[in-house]
This record gives structure tokens, C-alpha cells and sequence, in this order.
């Protein structure tokens, strides 16, 4: 899979350059990821669109790991790690450029045809990277470099969200107020305008993923390999299917509502803060809070796992404390109530690095189908926060045929959504206490 064949001592001497590399990787994910929180709003004005169309923005992005999770560990076994990851970045590059004829006609479904182009290259690069990360090392040490992956990530998103917020939503309360004031060609002009302002940064963008694509090429990633499944004894039957580990199976589902939430906590905090009659000039940087609340508490998960914690008890924590912040968002109103939704992303950093190696343990040879399969599991991302704008919506319309104001309606309805967290946070609790146990051998 790579020039260097030999299998990686796993060694801290020897697994700093990589770990350092795939942290570049992680960075990349985390800033195009992170943008969505300031792209839905500005979509959902270029092109006028209800609640629940806007979050398609995020469902472009996630559902295109359904889409090609599996394709991509097929073409990862054929051309290797290293150039699959530059074919990512590659393909990644291909998906920003489509911004541009995107902006100019002002189509949104050519908008979404980038975003999604973008997602099947970042599918490459995680379905790469991430069972990299984990077998790099010992298994039960996985979670705490997957939180220093999470740092790379979730600091470039808030670079990401800073950058792109600045860029696309400044202005954008008194490009509303004309919008109700002016004429139909005026109106089109304004909104040609403000999608014109993706152009340049796309641009940008794609020229980096271009010279990142080459430059992987000569990155130095040795070969790595999953611990061999334990031969089985007497009596045991061993194991020929993908489908006899179901705390595999189990971790697919906790990972498909996990990154429901964690996409939910940081891409409608912005609308949320809106909806709530926020300015946009402080709205823009909120997701910054979300972000900012996962690093610091993937820092704490470097310093505590496994010394202090086990990956399975950080698990629990999390999962608990989802609960509790999902409440607590629903019941506060204002200000408090976007920072609990903020918070959540306190209860969100160690949830992906704790369900990957409890989900992948034991799998041996069949760790990367079941690498493409929790890969897969993404496209929570582009169902949940889809059905939360239909709540929404729905809740709207129904308080508004109750007869309140337009304004407290577009409140309560947007905090209402929030309550889609909480069955997420309670499945993801039970993979922690005995999910990721279920039908495997006892110690």
C-alpha cells in the first residue's frame, strides 16, 4: 500500500511522522466539514429556501459516505493508502471548482452536486485514515490518538466556520431587509451578488486540495496491519462473515446517531442563534463555540485515556451528559439555550474516538469492510439534521395556525427540533454500558 511495505513497529519514535501526517488529513475533513454551519443559512437565502431544504446542505455531504464508503475500500485495496488519499484530495478539488458555475447560475442543486463530489473525497480519506489511526497503535490506547485527530479536525472547522462566516454571512440581516423591499430584478441582482462571494474562496480552496493531492504522494505512511483474529478453541466455531460481530453492527448504528448529533450541535446552532433573533453578526460564530467545546474536551480525553479512563467509561460520560444537554436546550430559552447547544459538543468529542476501536475489536482480517461499514455510518449527518428542519418547519407551521406571532413561533420551533437528541444520546448510552460487549468472547 505504500512504497515502504514493511509493517510499522508500533512505537511512539516510530508513529510520530504518521500520526503527524494523518492529523493534516483530519485537519482538511474538519475545515470543509465545518463550513456547512455557515453555508445553510447563506443557502438558504441565495436561493430561498424552507428550513428543512437549507439542511440539505448537510445532507450532501454525509449521504455521499453511503454512497461510497465501500467503493472506496475497494479502490483503497487495489491503488493502496497513499494514493487513494491523494485521489481524495484530488476529488475533493474537482467538487470545490463546481462552486463556480454553481454561484453564477445560482442553482442550488449544482451547489449540493459539489458538495457531494467533495463528500466522496473525503469518504476516501477517512475510510483511509481512520482504521489507520486506530490499529497504529495499541487498541486500547486508540481513543486518545483519535481525540489528537479530533483537535486537527475540529480546529481547522473553527477556522473553517470563522473564515467562511466572515466571508458569506456578513451583511447578510441587510441583504434580508432589501430583499422585502425591492423588485424582482433588484431582488435577483442582490441575490446574484451574494453568491458570487463563493467564488474566490473555492478557488482558493481547490488549488490547496490540488498541490495537497501531489505532495501526499511522497508523505512517508508505512504499511500497517490489525491484530489477527485469535485462532478458535475447541469447540468454537471460527469466524467467516462480516455479520458475526454484532457489537460491530451495534457501533455502525451508535455511529450513525452520534454524527446526526454532533452534525445537528454544530451546523444549526447558527440558524438556532438566528431563529431566536440573534444577529447574524454574532451568530456567524457560533459554531465556534461548539468546536471549541470538542477540543478542549478532546484534550482532556489525550490526557486521561487510557491512564485514567477506559474508552468504554468516557463513552458512558458522554452519552450521559448528551442527555442532560439535550434537555436543558429544550427547556432554556435565549442566549443560555445556544450555549447548551454549544456544550454538546462537550458530550460529542469522545464519542468517535471510543465507539471506533470498541467496534473494531476482534475484527482481525475483516477490519476494513468493517472500517467501510462504520465509515457508512456518517450518513447520519445527512439524515437527522433533515428530519430536525422538519420538525421545525412543522412545529412552525403549527403554532403559527395557532395564532402566534411570527417571531416567537420561529423561537419555539426551533428549539422544539432539539428533541430529536435525546433517543440519539440513549442508544449511544446503551453501546457504552453493553453494546460493544455483545458477542464477544469473555475475557
Amino acid at each position: 500500500m505504500s512504497n515502504n511495505n514493511e509493517v510499522l513497529p508500533k512505537t511512539p519514535e516510530k508513529t510520530f511522522v504518521p500520526i503527524l501526517i494523518i492529523a493534516g488529513l483530519f485537519f482538511i475533513f474538519g475545515f470543509v466539514t465545518w463550513i456547512n454551519g455557515a453555508l445553510i443559512p447563506f443557502m438558504k437565502t441565495i436561493s430561498e429556501l424552507t428550513e428543512a431544504q437549507s439542511y440539505l446542505v448537510a445532507s450532501a455531504s454525509y449521504i455521499s459516505f453511503v454512497v461510497m464508503a465501500l467503493p472506496a475500500s475497494y479502490i483503497l485495496e487495489k491503488i493502496g493508502f497513499r494514493k487513494g488519499m491523494s485521489l481524495g484530495l484530488v476529488v475533493m478539488a474537482i467538487g470545490a471548482l463546481i462552486f463556480i458555475p454553481a454561484a453564477e447560475s445560482r442553482t442550488y442543486w449544482l451547489f449540493l452536486t459539489g458538495i457531494f463530489i467533495q463528500g466522496a473525497g473525503m469518504t476516501l480519506l477517512q475510510t483511509a485514515s481512520n482504521p489507520y489511526i486506530t490499529i497504529l497503535g495499541p487498541i486500547d490506547s486508540a481513543a486518545k490518538r483519535i481525540a489528537i485527530m479530533g483537535i486537527a479536525n475540529k480546529v481547522a472547522g473553527a477556522l473553517g466556520s470563522v473564515i467562511f462566516g466572515a466571508i458569506l454571512l456578513s451583511g447578510i440581516d441587510d441583504v434580508k431587509d432589501k430583499l422585502t423591499q425591492v423588485g424582482a430584478s433588484e431582488k435577483a441582482d442582490l441575490l446574484n451578488t451574494m453568491a458570487d462571494s463563493v467564488v474566490t474562496p473555492y478557488i482558493v480552496m481547490a488549488a490547496v486540495l490540488f498541490v495537497l493531492g501531489i505532495l501526499i504522494l511522497k508523505a512517508p505512511l508505512p504499511h500497517v496491519e490489525a491484530e489477527p483474529i485469535e485462532d478458535a478453541k475447541d469447540g468454537e466455531k471460527s469466524k467467516t462473515s462480516i455479520f458475526q460481530f454484532p457489537h460491530l453492527w451495534l457501533g455502525v448504528i451508535a455511529l450513525f446517531l452520534y454524527v446526526g448529533v454532533e452534525v445537528i450541535a454544530g451546523d444549526t446552532i447558527i440558524s438556532y442563534g438566528i431563529a431566536l433573533d440573534i444577529p447574524v453578526e454574532k451568530a456567524k460564530f457560533f459554531t465556534l463555540f461548539t468546536l471549541m467545546a470538542m477540543v478542549a474536551t478532546y484534550a482532556l480525553g489525550v490526557f486521561l485515556i487510557p491512564k485514567y479512563i477506559s474508552q468504554a467509561f468516557a463513552l458512558k460520560a458522554s452519552a450521559l451528559l448528551g442527555i442532560v444537554l439535550s434537555f436543558c436546550v429544550v427547556f432554556s430559552t435565549g442566549f443560555t439555550s445556544v450555549l447548551f447547544v454549544a456544550a454538546l459538543g462537550i458530550a460529542n468529542a469522545l464519542v468517535w474516538p471510543a465507539i471506533w476501536p470498541l467496534a473494531l475489536t476482534g475484527l482481525g482480517k475483516f477490519t476494513k469492510t468493517a472500517s467501510a461499514l462504520l465509515i457508512m455510518a456518517i450518513s447520519g449527518g445527512a439524515i437527522l439534521p433533515p428530519l430536525y428542519g422538519a420538525l421545525v418547519d412543522n412545529r412552525k407551521e403549527h403554532l403559527l395556525q395557532s395564532g402566534i406571532d411570527t417571531a416567537a413561533a420561529t423561537a419555539e420551533s426551533a428549539s422544539f427540533g432539539y428533541w430529536i437528541l435525546l433517543p440519539c444520546y440513549i442508544v449511544i448510552l446503551y453501546y457504552a454500558f453493553s453494546g460493544h460487549k455483545v458477542g464477544l468472547k469473555k475475557a
